[in-house]
């Protein structure tokens, strides 16, 4: 009888829990922008975990979904983000048709740089500038340093006129103070900080987040300019296939491809490459060293991406990139390497990354974001032989809590650092830093955002370091915004991976034992405001920013002809200026971006006799601009882009007759243009001009005839090296597979 009444009662349970399943409702629906599909949109319900992703047609499926109204949110790479309330009642199947508007500015990219949480643009304390796709496809490049010149106030800086090393300056500060991150993760070490931006096809790039300013709270040393932070695409959101190559009038060939081979309910990867090569020896400026240097780089990118209950974070990546570079003397050869007769610059690069996220399965939102890598650099500079290993290994633990109006984000972080070379000074390092921080973005009112975080970092030489920032934004109006961040930043120098001077020279190398990390004090301040004209909607930003730095490293050449001291500067630097901003989407497609940055970077050091003098920051220029226009004929499927920058005067490095050099270099422009065709079948052609005034400076080299003698120097560089060039490109994706059954 008891065993009756128990299946009984289990039999009755599962008919009510059948009922009740049959009773909820389903969501059907098709995601559209201008008629046209939006694959893999990404489609919920606000306040359950009740969603699911469109299919490569636009199509979704909701299904067990209880009777009742829910907001519908809608969001999709490069397009606004849409919410619709929805009713459904028991056993329906409500049909949705959602139209999607395709972003005219970024305010409302999604981003995570500044708070290291998900936000939109328009909601972030701290000013976080985006590059989506279309602005990297606006002007092909084989790396990300050279789309980046068309972004106000950020610069590309050529290290070296031989072997053609480069980095970013933001707002005029050296490239080592500007972090990379790929994935949120700071695997660019110093060594490598060049790497981090080469070899990434442009297709796997969902966005490129920047902040110009100090976020060493967030992300510790190295992050006292500004962050670059290169988001890649999920696996879920790639297509089946995608390619891009284009081939130049001076020979290179740049190709990328990704293969996404399954996009499952659970698990889906993608695996991508990149190839590029470029063999020709140019000399345009008669020095008889090669303009550019010759270049063959492969990379090989794999990220996988598990979609767990509660949408739990779960991603692995892994990076493999290979280089071999070379500028010099005309009629070098590879049996030339190391030689004494023949001046070459030979740079052989392998490095590995690998990136991971976790989520941990708890009702708590903790997360374990993780990363390494390893760097090997073999080189000569003539006959100097410079061999590097560099590996880092990092974690990251974040617990990310709501308390009312308070959304706090606290964690805790580990570095351990491995470097060896075999310069002059043998190094050999082992570093851990490890620290804490918390973060509290709290809502004061509907119109006002105070951020507040603190950061502890324990560094075996200095100890504690603290580094405290303050971030406020307020809603002036509906469509204005006023922002002010204050804070610290501090970073720790690599001295033998940031100045060649200290590898390939005869000079000893002496560091003082009292040498302190730099340390800043930073203020921004941003106002947004978006605006209708001439029935088109645009944005106009405004920006200052003030930053004072301390204990600054550099080397000393004076004091003692046999060595090279490195000591902290005994007095201050100043990185101050203003910049504005304009984009305007017209109600024709045309769309217009203008902007400039004004800047004053120095120095007060004490000279021999202890009285401070100004000292102007080398390769800062008091005035930069940029520029792009984009005319788009979308039912021709035509489009054209101009982009461009323009550099004021600049200081230069000063050399003794007869090598002397002007010390202020002059105006100049570089612009160019892009037409691209779209095909009914989604293929896409697209042409151009680089370099179309074919400006380009004089030799950045000193006394090229005698590369062996002491008077031989790299560092002139302050214009584009490359000549005028033409391109032609082709591009397409295959969004699936589709194959004909045959009878």
């Amino acid at each position: 009888m008891r065993n009756f009444v128990l299946i009984l009662f289990l039999a009755c349970r599962t008919m009510i829990t059948l009922a009740g399943n049959a009773s909820d409702g389903v969501i059907k629906g098709v995601i559209l922008s201008e008629g046209t599909a939006v694959a893999y949109a990404n489609v919920g319900l606000e306040g359950t975990s009740l969603g699911n992703a469109a299919d490569v047609n636009g199509h979704f499926e909701i299904t067990s979904v209880p009777a009742g109204t829910y907001t519908l949110f809608v969001s999709a790479v490069g397009y606004g983000p849409l919410k619709k309330d929805v009713t459904i009642r028991s056993g329906e199947v409500v049909q949705v048709r959602l139209e999607l508007q395709e972003l005219t500015n970024n305010l409302q990219e999604v981003v995570v740089t500044g708070t290291m949480k998900e936000t939109f643009v328009s909601e972030s304390p701290v000013k976080v500038e985006v590059l989506t796709p279309k602005f990297l496809q606006a002007n092909p490049t084989n790396n990300v340093i050279e789309a980046l010149q068309t972004v106000n106030g950020v610069q590309e800086q050529i290290n070296c006129g031989v072997c053609g090393t480069n980095d970013i300056h933001i707002n005029g500060m050296e490239g080592p103070y500007t972090l990379v991150l790929i994935d949120g993760m700071p695997i660019m070490s110093a060594l490598a900080t060049v790497y981090g931006f080469n070899g990434i096809p442009i297709s796997l790039i969902r966005r490129v987040e920047i902040i110009k300013g100090p976020s060493s709270t967030l992300y510790g040393t190295e992050a006292v300019g500004g962050v670059i932070n290169i988001i890649t695409k999920r696996p879920e959101d790639m297509d089946l296939i995608t390619f891009n190559t284009f081939y130049t009038s001076h020979r290179e060939s740049s190709t990328d491809i990704s293969i996404t081979p399954f996009r499952g309910k659970k698990l889906s990867t993608t695996v991508s490459g990149n190839f590029y090569r470029n063999q020709y020896r140019m000399d345009f400026n008669r020095d008889n060293f090669t303009d550019i240097p010759l270049n063959e780089r492969v990379t090989v990118y794999n990220k996988w991406n598990l979609k767990r209950k509660d949408d739990r974070a779960a991603s692995l990546a892994f990076r493999y990139y290979y280089e071999d570079r070379f500028g010099g003397v005309l009629n070098w050869q590879d049996k030339d390497r190391g030689s004494d007769n023949v001046y070459g610059e030979s740079i052989e690069t392998k490095r590995w990354e690998l990136i991971g996220t976790y989520q941990l399965p708890l009702k708590e939102v903790i997360r374990l974001d993780y990363s390494m890598n390893g760097h090997h650099q073999d080189s000569y500079y003539g006959t100097t032989h410079y061999k590097a290993d560099q590996s880092v290994y990092f974690a990251n633990l974040i617990w990310n809590k709501v308390l009312s109006n308070h959304d706090l984000l606290m964690g805790t972080t580990a570095k351990y650092q491995l470097y060896e070379d075999n310069s002059l000074a043998n190094t050999n390092e082992a570093k851990l830093v490890h620290g804490l921080f918390l973060q509290d973005d709290i809502t004061i009112r509907e119109r006002t955002h105070l951020l507040a975080g603190i950061r502890l970092d324990h560094h075996q030489e200095h100890g504690v370091i603290m580094a405290p920032r303050l971030s406020m934004k307020y809603k002036v109006g509906t469509y204005s915004t006023a922002r002010l961040n204050m804070g610290t930043g501090f970073r720790e120098v690599h001295l033998f991976t940031e100045d060649h001077a200290a590898l390939t020279g005869a000079r000893t190398v002496l560091i003082t034992e009292k040498i302190k990390p730099e340390e800043s004090y930073n203020a921004t301040t941003n106002f947004n405001q978006v605006y209708n004209f001439i029935g088109g909607v645009g944005t106009l930003d405004l920006d200052a920013f003030y930053t004072y730095y301390t204990n600054k490293i550099i080397p000393d050449y004076e004091t003692d002809e046999n060595l090279i001291i490195y000591d902290n500067l005994d007095g201050y630097g100043i990185t101050r200026g203003f910049a504005f901003n304009v984009q305007q989407q017209f109600k024709f497609p045309l769309k217009m971006n203008v902007g400039a940055t004004f800047q004053d970077v120095y120095e007060m050091a004490p000279d021999v006799n202890g009285i401070s003098h100004r000292v102007s920051q080398l390769f800062a220029p008091v005035v930069s601009g940029t520029f792009g226009v984009g005319y788009e004929w979308k039912k021709k499927g035509w489009s054209t882009n101009l982009t461009g920058r323009v550099m004021g005067p600049q200081h230069l490095p000063a050399f003794a007759a007869p090598f002397d050099r002007p010390v202020i270099s002059p105006w100049y422009t570089l612009q160019n243009v892009q037409v691209t065709k779209v095909f009914d079948c989604g293929v896409e052609v697209y042409g151009g001009v680089k370099n179309i005034w074919n400006y380009t400076q004089p030799s950045p080299l000193v006394d090229p005839a005698h590369p062996f003698g002491d008077r031989f120097d790299t560092s002139y560089a302050y214009g584009p090296l490359q000549v005028r060039r033409f391109f032609v490109g082709l591009r397409f994706s295959l969004k699936e597979l589709r194959m004909k059954s045959e009878e």
